[in-house]
């Protein structure tokens, strides 16, 4: 693949990352009027012609290792293990 087909390929991405970040941004403002509905409603679920909307409290318990790090590094260095993955950027 010649460079200016990779500028091309490059361009192409940066302009389908913007679209896709203007589109959440959308999604999100979309999301929040709902739930303000929800809120103003005092309801948890709505329900319309062939959708269902619920917003609720969940509850859950995670492993703290920034805690178990501080508190007792030697535990924490026995149960730590490295990985290694691949990262892409484009700048």
């Amino acid at each position: 693949m010649s460079t200016q087909e990779l500028d091309s390929r490059v361009t192409t991405l940066r302009e389908l990352q913007s679209e896709i970040e203007r589109l959440t941004a959308e999604v999100e403002a979309i999301k929040d009027t709902i739930k303000a509905e929800m809120v103003n409603r005092g309801e948890e679920t709505l329900t319309g012609n062939g959708w269902k909307a619920s917003w609720k409290v969940v509850e859950s318990s995670r492993f703290d290792s920034k805690a178990l790090k501080a508190a007792d590094p030697a535990t924490y260095a026995l149960y730590t293990i490295s990985t290694r993955t691949s990262r892409f950027t484009v700048n």
